[in-house]
């Protein structure tokens, strides 16, 4: 902005319709933005075209940002983090936006001056569901994270074209539906066609001898595709700083065959348009059919194969030299979906390249890390060799020699221990031939970490451990964080504006601040006021559910929420036992005292999985009975909120009283949901698994409702001989529970479709449900009793609030800064608009 003296009697403030930030600014630009690009005047602007005004509006002042964060990277030597991920679950970016801008107020006036609801443009926005959970909004966070903190990064994935599936319910069970968040177009990216690059499936390999008589092995594909990035801005907090997401989507060298379509083939001729664009086409096939496990190793080929050419090719551009790569990128492979990495950095640097092998395997090791986020050995990916081989041959060569150079390593290291080679072995042969892509991260990473530091140490003590033990010094924890900037100042204004009032908005950009809220936790004022916050958040989702659900709850009852991925390892079915448990002491008493509780479910199960699927059939028709017996006289309620995303979770995790974090211990390696509601004021009911052991202890002991087995305990019951039916005759809450379910009483029309699930609990009871039964009951019964002193919920409620600064994704990005990738801030200067210079 300048402003230019009036000799009159005034000052004109002069701004840059494109990057201006004024109110009037802003009307003026978005007119001119509905009017030129979106080719409308007001009159007849449909609530679409408006939403995508005021986004070109926003993306202007973005773009500025993002050039000169471009620029000032091009002018020095900086080291850049590449975050390689198969998700990235973004949610929707213009609130976003607005928060890091500091526009917020300033877009909602020039709206309202406009005639317009700035409410109604956020809702209207298709959220980008390019990721199913914790994964794909972990990615988020950290681009977030990196951006505010100044670091210069770049996400890599892929552009689907159908993201996560929109979840119905009919009849009480989930159907999916298309997710076409693209049907409108997507105003935050730019394409790159001229920055595309080509991919090669199949085919075989031919050895050869080069000019200096070295052994060479030439790939020739069955099929070649195109990779083309999209390119979207992601800015941090009240910082210069735009990082870029660049997705990747797959499409064919030549989209048209002529020849094919003057003879008369006509699909033939857009034949292998259609082959290459599956590719990119949709969010996790099912991979149940070969086809879809051929589809899906496709992908993560593709998009790994895409970015590691964009990297070469921009170190190589800059002038640098490739032995250097290593201190100029770091990059970081988000679980196993990207662990093709070491095999294709191997390849590129000694096929295309032309690089010996000990000195790419120096680069690659040094360049790449990988972070785990499981302990289930099955969720662990391996492909068959088969398929691998017949897909990506030239890999599973380089696989080979990468294994065959390892077991050496470990043959000296452990001699006559042929059991420990079988097991660190890259390739599985115990049985059917695969490969383990776990094992390929870990043998070609410089760093290897867990999400929690339970998970961390469980990693070492059971998947990992042979690695562990051989390399200790690449192993280190980096717990999970989430960004406050969404999921606190986006999602809850209003209790970002009491704290804010309290103690400033520093703790947005350094979240350990909110430890000053602890002064104000015997002051019976502020604990009033923020309870009347959460009272009116509460409000507003319950009207939110009588809208969508038809059921009417009381906001005065404690809302027990359990909002995540639909699976039995996170044990939504022992939350509805002690539902069904309630309804039985109400049907045995109608009069008794109950604490009213709204039980409010949200998940998506994937589509293969049945078991999860029966889970949220269970739910609603459990709601089904309860929400109607005149008994219970809405002293309890169930509810299940259809489609769980980025835009529900900022509408349910600020209403939450009662967090439900109730994996059994050693099967969730963070949890980040967990975080988000104790951001929120939100108390957590838990056991010790993933992130809860560290936010029980960040919060207090006495701030935390703490049940069931911790993993000694679960290992230990499970080398005794595990035996459910003892815990089901020997409990009998427990035991008129299942029967209950089991009877057919929530599901009369069909008396037998709960009974696999519960002879399944009887059965085997993979998950421990009925080993923790009584100690979740009494917690949650302790609960109850909490809740009636509001005036210590409150306190408890803000503790945990004024404790969680740990769990800031700033942190976690420090934490990878430091210990794993070495980099450092790069801030981004913008000179002031001039207008002569513009």
């Amino acid at each position: 902005m300048q402003t230019l003296p009036n000799p009159q009697t005034t000052t004109i403030q002069i701004e840059d319709d494109r990057t201006g930030l004024s109110v009037e600014t802003l009307k003026r630009a978005f007119l001119d933005n509905l009017f030129y690009i979106q080719g409308k005047f007001p009159a007849i602007a449909t609530k679409n075209d408006n939403y995508c005004a005021l986004a070109w509006t926003v993306r202007d002042r973005l773009l500025r940002r993002w050039l000169s964060t471009h620029e000032t990277y091009l002018k020095q030597p900086v080291k850049v983090v590449g975050y390689l991920s198969a998700e990235f679950l973004l949610g929707p970016h213009l609130g976003n936006n607005l928060i890091n801008l500091g526009i917020y107020d300033q877009v909602k006036q020039a709206m309202q001056e406009l005639g317009l609801n700035l409410d109604d443009l956020l809702n209207q926005e298709e959220e980008p569901g390019l990721g199913n959970g914790g994964l794909g909004r972990l990615a988020a966070c950290y681009l977030d994270s990196l951006a505010t903190l100044e670091i210069p990064a770049i996400g890599y994935g892929i552009r689907y074209e159908f993201g996560i599936f929109d979840q119905d319910i009919r009849d009480g069970w989930q159907v999916e539906i298309t997710d076409k968040w693209l049907r409108y177009g997507n105003p935050w990216e730019i394409a790159r066609p001229e920055e595309a690059v080509e991919v090669k499936f199949g085919g075989h390999t031919e050895a050869y001898t080069d000019e200096n008589g070295r052994y060479r092995v030439r790939w020739v594909p069955h099929q070649t595709v195109k990779g083309v990035p999209y390119d979207t801005p992601i800015l941090g907090y009240h910082v210069n700083t735009a990082n870029t997401l660049r997705l990747w989507t797959c499409e064919a060298p030549e989209s048209f065959d002529f020849d094919a379509f003057n003879s008369g083939d006509y699909f033939g001729a857009v034949g292998a348009k259609v082959v290459s664009e599956n590719i990119s086409k949709v969010l996790y096939p099912n991979d149940e059919p070969e086809q879809g496990k051929q589809l899906r190793l496709e992908q993560q080929f593709f998009f790994v194969s895409c970015s590691l050419q964009d990297v070469l090719r921009n170190h190589l551009k800059a002038g640098r030299r490739l032995e250097d790569l290593p201190n100029f990128f770091a990059l970081q492979m988000n679980d196993t979906h990207p662990a093709i990495a070491v095999a294709e950095l191997m390849r590129l640097l000694v096929d295309e390249h032309l690089m010996d092998w000990d000195q790419a395997w120096s680069i690659t090791q040094n360049t790449l890390a990988y972070t785990n986020h499981t302990l289930l050995p099955e969720a662990l990916e391996k492909w068959a060799l088969p398929l691998f081989g017949s897909l990506l041959p030239r890999h599973l060569q380089i696989i080979y020699e990468i294994n065959a150079r390892f077991l050496n390593e470990v043959r000296q290291k452990y001699p006559n221990d042929a059991w420990r080679v079988t097991r660190m072995s890259i390739i599985d042969e115990t049985g059917p031939r695969y490969v383990r892509m776990a094992n390929l991260a870990t043998v070609g990473s410089h760093a290897v970490n867990g999400v929690a530091e339970l998970h961390s140490e469980l990693l070492k003590q059971t998947v990992l451990r042979d690695f562990a033990e051989m390399y200790p010094e690449r192993f280190t924890n980096v717990t999970n964080g989430v960004t406050p900037r969404r999921f606190m100042v986006l999602s809850n204004p209003r209790l970002t504006e009491l704290i804010t009032r309290k103690i400033g908005d520093s703790w947005i950009k350094n979240l350990d601040e909110l430890r000053r809220l602890e002064q104000f936790v015997d002051d019976p004022g502020f604990r009033n006021e923020w309870w009347q916050i959460k009272r009116a958040i509460k409000a507003d989702l319950a009207a939110y559910i009588k809208q969508q659900n038809g059921i009417e709850v009381s906001p005065d009852s404690l809302f027990d929420i359990q909002a995540k991925r639909i699976h039995e390892y996170k044990r939504q079915h022992l939350n509805v036992l002690y539902i069904v448990t309630l309804y039985n002491r109400i049907k045995a008493n109608p009069h008794i005292d109950i604490t009213p509780r709204t039980f409010i479910f949200g998940g998506k199960a994937a589509p293969g999985y049945y078991m999860a699927k029966l889970i949220i059939k269970l739910i609603n028709s459990v709601a089904d009975v309860v929400n109607r017996d005149p008994d219970v006289r809405d002293r309890i309620k169930v509810v299940f909120l259809k489609d769980y995303n980025v835009k529900f979770a900022q509408r349910v995790y600020p209403a939450a009283d009662l967090s439900e974090q109730i994996s059994l211990a050693g099967k969730e390696a963070s949890g980040t949901g967990n975080m988000k509601f104790a951001m929120n004021g939100a108390l957590t009911i838990g056991t010790l698994d993933g992130a809860n052991v560290e936010i029980r202890e960040a919060v207090g002991a006495d701030n935390f409702f703490l049940f069931g087995m911790v993993t000694d305990e679960v290992y230990a019951m499970k080398m005794r001989g595990y035996h459910p039916w003892d815990f089901y005759h020997n409990t009998p809450e427990l035991k008129n529970a299942i029967d209950r379910i089991s009877s057919g009483y929530f599901s009369p029309t069909d008396p037998h479709l709960f009974r696999p699930m519960m002879d399944s609990l009887l059965g085997q009871d993979q998950y421990m449900l009925l080993a923790d039964y009584r100690s979740y009951v009494e917690c949650q019964d302790r609960v109850s009793n909490a809740y009636r002193d509001r005036d210590h919920w409150t306190r408890m409620s803000i503790l945990n609030v004024a404790r969680m600064g740990k769990f800031s994704s700033d942190r976690s990005i420090r934490d990878y800064c430091n210990n794993i990738w070495h980099v450092k801030p790069v801030p981004v200067e913008i000179d002031d608009y001039v207008q002569t210079h513009a």
